[in-house]
């Protein structure tokens, strides 16, 4: 089957933030000394996006961006006229949907007062907040610069400038964490109403500082139990489970998100931003990732000295890439999208498909690819099927 073009999104990274935290492993940095050039940086992003829109003309003809992620970092630390002023260089420049989901990344400690009215008013309609935690002492020991009362002071701001859609960031698992901590967490982030919560295991992360100088985490079954629980309390209070780590509200479901674990497309800019892109006529699945470090990205010389590097999926690789991003949703995908997606036949896939099901990983229906119950616990073992 010939591939079809998927929905495209746009992810915008924002590198820094006011401390790094000693689990994360995403590329950000923390500011130090004289403010970074934040205007600066926005233009550099319009240039980078002019770039891939040159360089990727054919696979972007007639596309429609559906949703923009502003990721991090912390991209709160840019004030609002900047990004009402990246949105607006990004309406000149590529088609934007009228209803598209456009989320900014914020974290509870960087918030000014007042700001959420402008970031409303530059087209921001979705809010994720980095909460992780409403214990003050497990914030300290994950290196957070807010405490449980600013973050949830932050959410009512943001609600009393009209955001009624966001999410709230939760990990689980932390340091000498018991189940009880993990369902109080889950309680306080329900009493504050979001649209969407997403609960995350706290893990190892090499060449972070948590994995030079590990703290005491609870033990695999420990967390499983807690997993377990607050799952069940979230079902409870109408957030339905959708992804290994999202729950959402019904119509509430991160259109953004949803497209990377269906094998959409987006362009990512900025600092190490990845993108994907789907070449309906070549058959191609191209990768595109940009220069990682902030200083060497706002150095760097024109589009072409932005971007980092450039690969084309192989063909064999592709079955892989595909579940790692399909089987991560509860509901699963139709068989059919595999094909649509990667352009590959079902028949690539067979044996690995007979082997998953005969293990109980996943559902023997021949339309759908949907984990068990069991196939998501073990879900890295399913994926391992597919290399």
């Amino acid at each position: 089957m010939s591939m079809l073009a998927p929905p495209l999104s746009l992810y915008v990274h924002m590198p820094w933030c006011v401390k790094k935290c000693p689990y994360c492993d995403f590329n950000s940095h923390g500011v130090r000394g004289e403010a970074p050039p934040y205007a600066q940086y926005v233009d550099l992003l319009l240039a980078d996006l002019d770039a891939d829109r040159a360089d990727f003309a054919q696979a972007l003809e007639g596309r429609v961006v559906q949703s923009i992620f502003f990721g991090g970092g912390t991209p709160s630390l840019f004030a609002p006229d900047l990004i009402a002023r990246f949105l607006d260089g990004v309406r000149e420049r590529v088609p934007l949907a009228d209803d598209a989901e456009i989320t900014l990344e914020t974290n509870p400690g960087t918030v000014e007062h007042g700001r959420f009215d402008g970031y409303l008013t530059a087209g921001v309609n979705r809010l994720s907040f980095g909460i992780q935690s409403f214990d003050d002492a497990k914030l300290a020991r994950l290196g957070r610069i807010h405490s449980a009362s600013e973050a949830e002071a932050a959410v009512k701001s943001a609600q009393d400038a009209g955001y009624d859609n966001f999410n709230l960031d939760l990990m689980y698992a932390l340091p000498e964490q018991d189940l009880a901590g993990a369902l109080h967490d889950v309680e306080r982030a329900i009493a504050l109403q979001p649209s969407h919560i997403s609960h995350y295991q706290l893990t190892l992360e090499p060449n972070t500082a948590f994995a030079a100088n590990p703290p005491p985490l609870p033990d695999d079954d420990h967390a499983w139990a807690m997993q377990e629980a607050c799952e069940q309390r979230l079902a409870e209070a109408g957030y339905g489970q959708y992804e290994i780590s999202a729950y959402a509200r019904p119509g509430r479901r991160c259109t953004h998100n949803l497209n990377y674990w269906q094998f959409g497309d987006y362009l990512g800019i900025g600092a190490g931003a990845h993108g994907k892109l789907s070449n309906v006529a070549t058959g191609d699945i191209h990768r595109r990732w940009k220069t990682r470090h902030p200083r060497a990205y706002l150095d760097a010389a024109g589009g072409t000295g932005l971007v980092g590097g450039d690969h084309v999926v192989p063909g064999d690789e592709l079955a892989f890439e595909y579940m790692l991003n399909a089987l991560r949703l509860i509901d699963g995908v139709p068989m059919a999208e595999f094909a649509q997606r990667t352009g590959l036949p079902a028949e690539a896939i067979a044996t690995a498909l007979a082997d998953a099901r005969q293990r109980g990983w996943l559902l023997a229906n021949e339309d759908r690819l949907q984990t068990t119950a069991l196939g998501q616990r073990f879900l890295n073992d399913v994926i391992g099927l597919f290399l």
